[in-house]
């Protein structure tokens, strides 16, 4: 049987990802390993960060065993990749409203977006924004006002 572990996000500045996780979730990270992964737990599911440039700037603290694989073990070259963007995080609250205006007034959002609406066979508000890695997030929640 799966169970769920984490979904984590390989970061290129390990620092500034934990500060952008921090200010949005506001929560500091459950758990650490040096500064090369980070854990959050948001409601009993976690996010982390992985810091893609730890493994080879530390290769002295890091012990690997089988065959190397680029494709899942080059994170520097993971990290210097174009983000496409098919992956979201999906996060909800309770009042999309208020939401949208701590997240403006943080100051840590690229390409936030106005609340928006869609309707595909279930209706529902929500607005838009990257991480520093340009990751998307995609917050939705209740919301009473025009779009």
């Amino acid at each position: 049987m799966i169970t769920y572990g984490s979904i984590y996000l390989i970061a290129e500045d390990f620092d500034r990802s934990i500060a952008f996780y921090r200010a949005l979730f506001e929560k500091d990270v459950m758990s650490q390993n040096k500064d090369r992964f980070a854990v959050f737990d948001i409601n009993g599911l976690t996010l982390s960060i992985m810091n893609g440039r730890f493994d080879r700037e530390h290769s002295d603290e890091v012990v690997t065993k089988g065959e190397y694989c680029a494709l899942y073990d080059d994170h520097t070259a993971i990290v210097e990749a174009k983000n496409c963007g098919k992956v979201v995080i999906n996060l909800s609250v309770e009042d999309l409203g208020a939401e949208y205006g701590r997240i403006r007034s943080l100051d840590v959002a690229a390409n936030l977006t106005k609340i928006r609406y869609i309707n595909a066979g279930n209706p529902y508000y929500y607005f838009c924004l990257q991480d520093p890695d340009g990751n998307t997030i995609e917050i939705t929640g209740k919301y009473e006002g025009e779009v």
